[in-house]
């Protein structure tokens, strides 16, 4: 048995989970090369929340995350995750975005591309797996776990062959919503192991108070890589915390070769940054403990906030315990879907719209339409026929790939925004977040003209006309 590696997740889903994605990359830069030195197989430290949050939030140019991160660290792999042919956005994007997406993002420094679809259709990942492998990227195929009469160990077993046969370099577990129980992990790794070759990584949340025996009982039955965040950053609805783990198998066949003293390190950094974060409200206390309702409903942390703030809108925070009831009915209804970017706002929604309403399905949202149409992909289970009358008619829904039926978007795209191109990466950006885009390159653009103003009025000083 080789050492057991780590992925660090601090600079990407730990403060995505808990802060709401919202460190900067000021914040990163000061423990990077430390970070570097520890030996970590990867950091996770771009893509899920981080673009959006970097132009909407931080007025930070994602891009430049990337590099100045890669300037850094120069030994170990800088890890991103990508939501498929949704790339980083809620819908599907043309196959000439989504390859150009990828190119970009391993040209800026990106090794590892952890690639996942919310419905775990395959076919919804082929263009970005094809693309990450021509580019001298690692592809990492991640499988949405979740558990439903149709979501079985021989499941799993299935769809990691059919990963591994369109050239994954490596299988994930990604479990996020923390229901992976651990002797349903040593089970399903055991007879993961026994079909695929490739390494195999796992992947959850603490958001149930499980994730560290997952992890110990997945390792035991052959997991190769565990996903955990750096102490401060840990637990809650993030990952487990990365110094325990480091020593639980410190001394044994496990050893993961990590230096306790070095994490402490980083750790130190982390530390007054969450106290930070804390005083300034960005961290919930709410998301930092144990909630068994996960267990019960499938509900990751990060839809439960949500639900919550859909609620408050409405004035209908009172209804809260009866929308997590209807979840799971409306997740039957539309063939068990993962709960995970995008189809956890999907399912969620629609299950607000049919507590507040009194009616199931009275009120139906364009996404919830696409969704039946088939237009995000196929579902677990079919969807029924009444459900299907209820909420699209008689309209037809599409059996093949839903990227199939979009033109390609690069040209009209830059052609959309070329006042603003400073840079290739521009138009991706553009892409994936057009509102939000054109006001940060705005600002940009205000930024530059006002420093070039300030540089100029200072020559005029020193060498007045």
């Amino acid at each position: 048995m080789a050492k057991i590696k780590i992925t660090e997740t601090a600079l990407r889903d730990a403060h995505q989970s808990l802060l709401a994605t919202r460190m900067k990359t000021e914040d990163m830069l000061p423990i990077a090369e430390k970070m570097d030195q520890v030996g970590y197989h990867s950091l996770e430290m771009w893509g899920g929340a981080t673009f959006d949050a970097s132009l909407r939030f931080l007025n930070e140019d994602p891009w430049e995350r990337i590099r100045s991160i890669r300037k850094a660290v120069k030994n170990t792999k800088l890890q991103m995750l990508l939501r498929g042919q949704n790339i980083l956005g809620y819908k599907h994007y043309a196959d000439d975005v989504v390859s150009e997406f990828v190119k970009k993002a391993i040209c800026n420094g990106i090794d590892i591309v952890r690639i996942f679809d919310a419905l775990n259709d395959t076919r919804n990942l082929e263009t970005a797996i094809k693309t990450t492998l021509e580019e001298g990227g690692h592809a990492q195929c991640a499988l949405s776990y979740t558990t439903s009469p149709a979501h079985n160990v021989e499941y799993y077993v299935k769809k990691a062959k059919e990963l591994e046969d369109l050239g994954a370099n490596s299988i994930c577990i990604k479990d996020m919503s923390g229901i992976l129980t651990p002797y349903v992990a040593f089970e399903l790794v055991t007879e993961l192991k026994k079909v695929i070759t490739v390494p195999l990584q796992m992947h959850t949340h603490y958001t149930s108070g499980i994730a560290s025996m997952t992890y110990l009982k997945a390792i035991e039955a052959g997991a190769d890589i565990i996903d955990t965040a750096i102490s401060p950053l840990a637990l809650g609805t993030s990952q487990p915390p990365t110094e325990p783990m480091v020593a639980t198998f410190k001394g044994t066949q496990y050893d993961t070769g990590l230096d306790l003293e070095a994490l402490n390190e980083i750790a130190e950094h982390f530390r007054p940054l969450r106290e930070r974060y804390l005083k300034e409200g960005l961290i919930n206390p709410k998301v930092l403990g144990v909630d068994v309702k996960t267990l019960i409903y499938q509900v990751p942390g990060g839809m439960l906030s949500n639900l919550i703030s859909q609620l408050e809108a409405q004035n209908k925070l009172d209804r809260f315990d009866d929308v997590l009831k209807e979840v799971p009915k409306v997740r039957e209804d539309l063939g068990y879907p993962p709960l995970v970017t995008p189809t956890s706002q999907i399912v969620g929604t629609q299950a607000v719209f049919n507590v507040i309403t009194g009616e199931r399905y009275k009120m139906v949202p364009n996404e919830v339409k696409d969704y039946v149409k088939g237009l995000y992909g196929r579902p677990t289970v079919p969807i029924k026929d009444d459900i299907k009358r209820k909420i699209i008619g008689d309209e037809e829904v599409v059996s093949c790939r839903p990227a199939d039926f979009i033109e390609p978007q690069l040209g009209s795209l830059k052609e959309e925004m070329k006042e603003y191109l400073e840079q290739d990466e521009d138009v991706l950006t553009y892409a994936l977040f057009p509102q939000v885009a054109m006001n940060f390159f705005k600002n940009r653009w205000a930024d530059k003209y006002k420093i070039e103003t300030e540089l100029y009025n200072e020559k005029e000083k020193i060498h007045p006309v």
